[in-house]
């Protein structure tokens, strides 16, 4: 039986950043029709009423009904550390990441954190997320095996490091190929989950170990590739110190055939004018992580980008201070402010959705709300708090009325989550 799901419903027609808030196409009285984990339509209330009167009505009122948040760029395995105090990157992964990701050599423990991560994002409205997992395969078994349970469309890999990080958390260039290898054919493509190649970044991987992942991706290379890029000064330097015949710190990658459509770089906010031509050139994606950007110090992205570039956003849990990708938003608005580049809310919106969805080449899939998309949704209440609701009641556009959730909202402002065409229990 189909599902019709009542509300203002948001959907995007083409790239905000390039033709403004006219993407953007809002039903103020509008509905969602959802049958067998799909999208069959959008249009007027009383139209798709009217046409399908034996569907399963879910009245949500006033509340925005839009494509569930997709998160392009977190380390599950850190979610019990977040908003743990930091430093700089260097010593903050010392001091508090690697520690932690240690105990993902324990399957049990790793399945508590995979099911307890997803339960958090799924209440904020997180419906799709593009994990690192730890150099642990069961790390990798836990986080598929969590979102099976929950239907959702996941991408995870198994993280690679052959230096630089506790002998508890190294592998080598051959069981890094070997076991990412293994974990692809077993997940890879299997109800809706898919696999993400993912050396952690260069300092933590020798040249041998990215010609390793560069080999791996070129024999399955509809996969994605994940990885860090140009987070901080100090790090760029590290990099230069670890690989002096590099021209820059793309090309520690590209090298080793780790660029190329499918790339998916985290941070990449101090990059030279050769790296962002080939970003372009190599059609790569971006992925703004601005709480943990803010959060450890490491700079301000320059979205500006994104008219050249796939630019996704993300949490970056848990060097990013928030799961929420209401949060994350705010966020982005925030730097984009400090660099002068103000961003519309259709714009932050996009981000968070179809924009993140680009990132991960998985735009006809998730993202926003058309015939035959995926049904990942989420439901919002614009007047989820009193300071919310008393700023939204002056709004006189679909914007000024979303941009205080934006701004203010958190987890209660998420009315439901809607995974593979069916609403999630709240707990």
């Amino acid at each position: 039986m189909a599902d019709l799901l009542l509300g203002q419903v948001l959907s995007y027609r083409g790239d905000p950043f390039e033709t403004g808030e006219d993407a953007a196409r809002h039903i103020a009285d509008g509905a969602v029709l959802v049958e067998a984990g799909r999208i069959l339509d959008l249009g007027e209330a009383g139209a798709l009423t009217a046409a399908h009167p034996r569907a399963r009505r879910h009245d949500y009122g006033r509340c925005l009904i839009s494509a569930g948040f997709v998160d392009a760029h977190v380390h599950y395995p850190q979610t019990a550390m977040i908003a743990s105090w930091g430093k700089r990157l260097i010593d903050w992964l010392n001091d508090y990441t690697f520690p932690e990701e240690m105990r993902f050599a324990d399957p049990d423990y790793a399945r508590d954190i995979a099911g307890r991560y997803l339960d958090i994002v799924l209440a904020g409205g997180t419906t799709t997320v593009c994990s690192y997992a730890t150099i642990h395969p069961g790390s990798v078994d836990a986080l598929f095996e969590a979102a099976q349970a929950r239907d959702m469309r996941i991408y995870t890999g198994k993280t690679c490091m052959d230096r630089n990080a506790p002998p508890g958390l190294l592998d080598t260039a051959q069981s890094a190929y070997d076991q990412s290898r293994a974990l692809l054919r077993k997940w890879h493509g299997l109800d809706r989950l898919s696999y993400v190649i993912t050396p952690r970044f260069s300092p933590t991987s020798t040249p041998e170990q990215l010609a390793a992942m560069g080999q791996l991706w070129k024999e399955h290379p509809d996969c994605l590739m994940q990885t860090h890029l140009s987070e901080q000064t100090d790090e760029i330097e590290w990099v230069k110190a670890l690989f002096p015949q590099s021209r820059d710190y793309l090309d520690t990658y590209e090298t080793q055939g780790l660029l190329r459509e499918g790339a998916v770089y985290g941070h990449a906010i101090w990059l030279t004018e050769r790296e962002k031509a080939r970003l372009v050139e190599a059609g790569a994606s971006l992925v703004h992580c601005p709480t943990s950007n803010t959060f450890i110090g490491s700079g301000l992205f320059d979205m500006g980008l994104a008219r050249r570039l796939r630019v996704g956003l993300a949490t970056d849990t848990g060097g990013g201070s928030s799961f929420s990708m209401l949060r994350t938003m705010a966020a982005a608005y925030e730097v984009a402010q400090l660099r002068h580049n103000p961003l519309h809310p259709a714009q932050l919106w996009w981000l968070a959705t179809q924009g993140s969805a680009r990132a991960l080449r998985a735009e006809e899939r998730i993202g926003n709300i058309a015939p035959g998309m995926e049904a990942d949704l989420v439901v919002v209440d614009l007047a989820s708090t009193h300071p919310i609701e008393q700023a939204t009641r002056r709004a006189e556009t679909l914007w000024q009325q979303i941009f205080p959730t934006i701004m203010m909202g958190d987890d209660r402002a998420i009315r439901a989550t809607w995974v593979n065409g069916r609403p999630v229990p709240r707990s």
